[in-house]
């Protein structure tokens, strides 16, 4: 085990707020999660969840000195509202003479796992620390110590924002809120070693005392804790029993493992403590995203971004790069991220757009790239999960064969993009580029029932399939489906010849689409022409033609390299063009692969160093953004984005034994 990972280990038997061995090497405050709501929507700063809870909190501005922390955050309630704005706030009095205790802040800061406060008043000290015991329970540990005997009255309250109308409970020590017209409950309760507690709720307040006064000894610390369960679904939700010093040993366990992942970080001419940086930071990102199952989700996984109130579901797209990421330090939530988009696969073998909480607004009228064979086979090569790869390998022979039986209008074995409703928009949805100026002038064509394509045929889309069906091939091999792999080498060696012939421009040295009816190439030079170098689908001709674009700085070799479109092209809008302009890391994490299949690899290596040191914030405490300015690096669209987060962990620590 990694010796910072060790240090976190023995530390997280004890109740130790920040790991000795983490507090030398790397910073804290990685991401900055100080913010107050200006209403139930707020969404401008950052907010810390982990476990796959649906409930989150932030620490107190700076310069709040209030003990406590802001929140709770409901995601699952009304696609997300703040509760409360201010969680656990300690008031202390002289058990002798009734008199406060002034306390002040000396700490107030987020760690691997939890978020943290530090007060002080002469011979007494205050703790908070604010962790998850699991997908349902926060947990704030509050330990009390003092350096001479004392007897003090204490009551921990929180403030409730009125808005959140709630059938409130108490009772058994515990504030039960039922949020109305709603099955979701949010309860909690204090638990202490210095007596019994009791709760009351009043207005817009709730609070807890003990029956008591809690007596202090010196070197005696006294332990209380503050505990916060969301269930979406009284119905069908059990909370788990809880052990707060196991789940505290369990949390910083989990996140040792995190960290020393992070720890193996490295990127050619980027420090190691920046290398690390970010990639924890891309972790925290994605784990911050991580939602349990509930509701109509049926497995756990990832959303995109928090931040944007859109985004509380799970994407396919989206889906597959992160499993990818995932691979490497929580495979677990890899593989049921993926299991969470093939829940909803149709019988024609589809796997659908979108899918939500409440399965009324899924979205069936498009599907996505097909990258689920690329988060399959990097989950087996991480974890050698045979089993996994079995339950998945049928799943996703179905899904390839959708492709050439729903969206091959002329049947000539080069797929479009298209749509289940005939739809313009569901089409370019299922490119995944939704805006992209290669399809400003397309058109729909029916292929059957249910079944739409654009009348252009696209270069990244047949890529995509000519790696699945490669490694569809090396999972056929794992499986011991001798027949079903030289079956799938055979067709993918067809393909690859088509994509070479049919969509490569040799005068332009790019790949373009196609236009089914005129034949013509559609001649828009956007990140979608490296896409066959990624897949390994080009000649080492075709290849260098592209790459020599790709490295031209008034082309694709930006301030921050490979935006979306050619920085030549008219339509070219780096600020607000989405998928006209802006740098998007999935894409950009293709470029840098595709110059390291073909033998660029210094050229990769400078482009891939000027993304992570240009994209705004990401070596400081910025958040992760959806999309960058190309040639500013400025950030943009939503912030603490999981794509971007798994494409940058990618960058600065690689694939899960990758195969080249």
């Amino acid at each position: 085990m990694h010796r910072f990972a060790v240090a976190l280990v023995m530390l997280a038997t004890v109740f130790a707020p920040l790991p000795a061995a983490w507090a030398q090497h790397m910073p804290r405050d990685i991401l900055d999660y100080r913010g107050s709501p200006s209403d139930t929507k707020d969404r401008s700063f950052n907010i810390f969840f982990d476990a796959g809870a649906w409930h989150g909190y932030s620490l107190p501005p700076q310069e709040d000195a209030q003990t406590g922390f802001v929140g709770p955050f409901v995601h699952s309630l009304h696609g997300g509202r703040w509760v409360g704005d201010r969680f656990a706030q300690i008031e202390l009095r002289d058990a002798r003479n009734g008199a406060a205790i002034a306390l002040d802040v000396i700490a107030s800061e987020s760690g691997p796992g939890y978020l943290r406060r530090e007060f002080a008043a002469p011979g007494l000290r205050l703790r908070q620390t604010l962790f998850f015991a699991d997908a349902w329970q926060a947990v704030v540990r509050i330990e009390l110590e003092s350096t001479a005997s004392r007897k003090l009255v204490l009551r921990v309250s929180n403030h409730l924002l009125p808005t959140q109308e709630a059938r409130v409970n108490v009772g058994q020590g515990a504030v039960r809120r039922r949020f109305l017209e709603t099955q979701s409950e949010l309860s909690t309760w204090l638990t202490s070693t210095a007596g019994d507690t009791k709760a009351q709720h009043q207005d817009a307040s709730e609070q807890w005392t003990l029956t008591q006064p809690i007596q202090l000894q010196p070197d005696k610390p006294v332990l209380l804790s503050l505990v916060q369960s969301l269930r979406y679904d009284v119905r069908h939700e059990v909370v788990p029993a809880l052990d707060v010093a196991q789940a505290w040993a369990e949390n910083q366990a989990r996140w040792a493992g995190y960290v020393g992942y992070a720890q193996a970080a490295q990127m050619a001419g980027l420090p190691a403590d920046a290398a690390q940086h970010v990639a924890l930071k891309s972790i925290m990102t994605l784990i911050g995203n991580w939602r349990a199952a509930r509701g109509d989700l049926h497995h756990d996984g990832v959303i995109p971004a928090y931040s944007y109130p859109g985004f509380n579901g799970f994407w396919a797209w989206d889906s597959w790069k992160h499993a990818v990421a995932l691979a490497g330090f929580a495979p677990e939530l890899a593989r049921d991220q993926i299991r969470s988009m093939f829940d909803y696969q149709r019988e024609d073998g589809m796997v659908i757009d979108c899918i939500f909480l409440d399965a009324k607004e899924n979205n069936a009228r498009d599907s996505k790239p097909p990258l689920a064979s690329w988060a399959i086979l990097t989950v087996y090569r991480a974890t050698h999960d045979a089993a996994f790869l079995a339950e998945m390998y049928p799943k996703l022979v179905r899904y390839h064969r959708w492709w050439y039986a729903q969206r091959d209008h002329d049947g000539d074995g080069l797929v479009e993009y298209g749509s289940t409703d005939g739809t313009r928009i569901a089409a370019a949805w299922e490119s995944g580029m939704d805006n992209a100026v290669r399809f400003d002038h397309a058109k729909m064509l029916q292929n059957g029932p249910g079944a739409w394509s654009l009348d252009q045929a696209s270069a990244d889309l047949n890529a995509y399939l000519y790696r699945e069906k490669l490694e569809l091939g090396e999972m056929a091999d794992a499986l011991g489906k001798g027949q079903d792999a030289l079956r799938w080498h055979d067709e993918a060696n067809t393909l690859k010849a088509h994509i070479q012939a049919r969509f490569y421009d040799a005068k332009n040295g790019w790949f373009f689409d196609r236009s089914l009816a005129t034949g013509q190439l559609i001649r828009v030079f956007g990140s979608d022409g490296w896409t066959p170098l990624w897949a390994g689908a080009a000649t080492d001709e075709q290849a260098n033609s592209v790459i020599q674009r790709m490295l031209r700085p008034d082309a694709f070799a930006s301030l921050m390299p490979f935006p979306t479109l050619t920085q030549k092209a008219p339509e070219f809008s780096p600020v607000k063009g989405y998928w006209r302009g802006p740098v998007w890391m999935d894409q950009a994490y293709y470029g840098v692969e595709a110059l390291r299949r073909y033998g660029f690899a210094q050229a990769a290596d400078t482009l891939a160093l000027r993304l992570v040191t240009k994209a705004q914030g990401l070596t400081k405490q910025g958040p992760i953004y959806e999309n960058y300015d190309p040639l500013t690096g400025n950030g943009y669209q939503a912030r603490n984005f999981s794509w971007s987060a798994a494409s940058f962990l990618l960058l600065v620590h690689g694939e899960a034994n990758p195969a080249r």
